[in-house]
């Protein structure tokens, strides 16, 4: 068999990735290339591309140890061609090799463009428990799509927290129990954090330098960029984060960035750490009697559940899936996603979280940035740009139909039973935000009412036929009618006045 080139691409820093596995290290060739292409697409996290260039560094001289011959072509070097075509074009001409192999990429736009490359071969991308094609057959075998059939089905096939056929502790989930709002001042623990290195620096001083208008704060940088590290962070939730991590997943705090989540996902998300591993150290902590089994469900669900679950919509439903705009909405994305400026204080807070640590957890996401989004009308497509540009661990695959389908129902509910839509007494009740607000939390209409106690309301109005076909929604469209003429009234006059104070991005 003649040498071949193995591309190995930055979300994909796994020894095991399949194309890595296919290859010979006595004779192929890995290439490695950071590419303006790749990472200027959306206008990334200063601290994501950071974060990636660094791993990706790192992990090639992970390889050099193992006995690989390594490619790497750096972001600054003269002859980048800025495109992933381009440096396996010079990669395969530099080493005089023919034929080149990679595992599948994770967006779609990638696979469609790899599969016009003469002489590639694409590998599926094995890590995940689940292939396209059984996902498809498995989605396509039901009257409706949903992630706790998928997930009772992952349950199964992996074994995790089964007692034979059931599942441990009589229940398959135990979300109820992990609704617990924190308090102001209550101690949690922090993630591990690491200083920068030789390398980090080099990549942090190349990043200030190129990318300097992109969204996002670049220093204090503190993640992992090696395995060893990933897998250090993840030991150290596993003593101090994980047995309140379910009691605390859906709270926030002003104070508290991080609470008891394992802020592991960027991680995950790039190969530094194995997703199966990980769930059963968390079981292996529940089996032992370290935490309860309401954290430690929590999690695996997280990753065995939605994770995958996610994964499989984003693949079955491509092409076309982001254009979906089920409920019409058009609306600019507010410059404030951006900057942060408004008066609202429970969006200052997570933006400001945002752009800080590029990381905020799944309920700033989806109900406080993504809420408000919703209730607006802002354009989904706009919405998901942004959330793929500024968070650490987004990419297509996962942050896609997460924004698409569960955030903004713009998929008319093929992912979830129904919009995540709240008022601001769920803000209140889960977090110590409303506190210092420039908005009354408890006011329901006029200039100083919260902006999502009238605008919950405009959305049930605006969407009243399809909502009252929601067995989940119905009853909020009888409220919405039994209320007054002038109440009513009322309610669309404030969300006129607050929506055209709106400036977009």
């Amino acid at each position: 068999m003649q040498p071949r080139l193995i591309l190995v691409l930055g979300d994909q820093l796994t020894p095991n990735v399949a194309a890595i596995r296919a290859g010979d290290r006595a004779r192929d060739v890995v290439l490695m290339a950071e590419v303006m292409a790749e990472a200027s697409y959306v206008r990334h996290h200063q601290k994501k591309l950071a974060f990636v260039f660094s791993a990706m560094r790192h992990f090639a001289e992970e390889l050099r140890q193992m006995g690989w011959q390594v490619d790497y072509v750096q972001l600054d070097d003269p002859e980048n061609s800025g495109t992933l075509r381009g440096e396996v074009k010079r990669a395969l001409a530099r080493n005089e090799l023919l034929e080149t192999l990679v595992t599948e990429p994770g967006e779609w736009r990638l696979m469609q463009a790899m599969r016009g490359w003469s002489a590639t071969k694409v590998l599926p991308d094995d890590r995940f428990a689940v292939d396209h094609r059984g996902f498809a057959r498995w989605a396509q075998e039901r009257k409706s799509v949903r992630m706790e059939h998928f997930y009772r089905l992952m349950r199964r096939k992996t074994g995790l927290l089964m007692d034979g056929e059931q599942p441990v502790g009589g229940r398959w989930n135990f979300d109820a129990d992990n609704r617990k709002p924190a308090t102001s001042g209550q101690n949690m623990p922090e993630p591990l954090r690491f200083s920068p290195d030789i390398i980090t620096r080099e990549v942090m001083d190349l990043v200030a330098k190129r990318f300097s208008n992109h969204f996002g704060d670049l220093e204090p940088f503190w993640f992992a960029t090696t395995r060893a590290d990933a897998e250090a962070a993840f030991a150290h939730f596993l003593q101090v984060g994980l047995a309140d991590f379910g009691a605390y997943q859906d709270a926030m705090l002003r104070d508290q960035k991080f609470l008891c989540h394992s802020v592991i996902s960027t991680y995950v998300n790039v190969g530094l750490l194995d997703p199966l591993a990980v769930c059963r150290a968390v079981e292996a902590e529940w089996r032992a009697g370290r935490v309860p089994l309401n954290s430690a469900e929590g999690f695996i669900r997280q990753i065995i559940g939605w994770r995958e679950f996610i994964r499989g919509i984003y693949w079955w439903r491509m092409p076309g899936y982001d254009g979906s705009n089920a409920l019409e909405a058009r609306r600019r994305l507010p410059a404030f996603y951006w900057n942060a400026d408004t008066p609202m204080a429970c969006l200052r807070a997570c933006i400001k979280q945002t752009r800080q640590e590029a990381y905020a957890h799944h309920i700033q996401r989806l109900m406080v940035t993504g809420n408000f989004a919703l209730l607006a009308g802002v354009n989904p497509h706009e919405l998901h740009e942004w959330y793929l540009a500024v968070y650490a661990d987004a990419y297509e695959w996962v942050e896609l139909p997460n924004t698409i389908g569960m955030s903004q129902f713009a998929d008319g509910g093929l992912l979830a039973s129904k919009p995540y839509a709240a008022s601001g007494a769920y803000i209140d009740r889960m977090s110590d935000y409303c506190g210092d607000c420039a908005y009354n939390v408890k006011a329901k209409a006029g200039p100083k009412a919260c902006p999502f106690n009238y605008l919950y309301w405009d959305f049930i109005a605006r969407h009243r036929e399809r909502l009252k076909e929601n067995p989940r929604m119905a009853q909020m469209v009888r409220t919405w009618d039994k209320f007054s003429d002038a109440r009513q009234a009322e309610i669309k006059s404030d969300t006129a006045k607050f929506l055209s104070s709106l400036s977009g991005a």
